[in-house]
């Protein structure tokens, strides 16, 4: 059983953050909407407002996500071709061997 503690990758912080980030926005403007007695037109622009608010800073993080998921798949690619620079010099190291054992 669990203790309450787990891992996440970067992938699943940003999607919890932004679903934390809906969640208060839809608190906030519950709240906007009981307490401050604003007219309709107040409110609207209010409103309009903390919606570019937000759509502002999910694309950013949007941007954010995608340059670290680009940045990832580079180290991969890189990664994967040191990995094959290794396995050509292990064969060319290995090969006066295995000649030599298929000789005897």
């Amino acid at each position: 059983m669990s203790s309450g503690n787990y891992e996440s990758s970067e992938g699943s912080s940003v999607g919890v953050a932004v679903t934390f980030l809906l969640i208060g926005l839809g608190a906030g403007a519950l709240v906007a909407l009981m307490l401050a007695p604003k007219t309709g037109k107040q409110m609207r622009r209010d409103l309009q407002r903390g919606y570019k608010d937000a759509k502002g800073a999910l694309d950013d993080w949007a941007d954010e996500a995608k340059d670290r998921v680009r940045a990832a798949g580079e180290r991969v690619r890189d990664a994967a071709a040191r990995g094959a620079e290794i396995a050509d010099d292990l064969r060319e190291k290995v090969e006066p061997l295995r000649r030599a054992i298929n000789r005897s």
